[in-house]
């Protein structure tokens, strides 16, 4: 099993988390300490609800040309 196989993934969909909501920021307050604060913020949360999602499932290592109902 490969392990960080998704990192890149992982790491894309967090910082496109962060940069929306600080673009969002960046409209509402006009401060760029704030939006950057708020995106910096929002790629750590993203990310690590993501890989705490991805390891809450075990892989199926089950042979696909097998039926799984006996």
């Amino acid at each position: 099993m490969k392990r960080f196989a998704n990192l890149k993934a992982y790491m894309i969909m967090s910082g496109f988390a962060a940069a929306f909501v600080g673009v969002i920021v960046l409209y509402g307050t006009r401060f760029w300490e704030t939006a950057l604060i708020w995106s910096l913020v929002t790629f750590i949360i993203s990310l690590v609800i993501v890989a705490t999602l991805d390891l809450s499932f075990k892989p199926d290592d089950q042979d696909p040309n097998r039926p799984r109902l006996r």
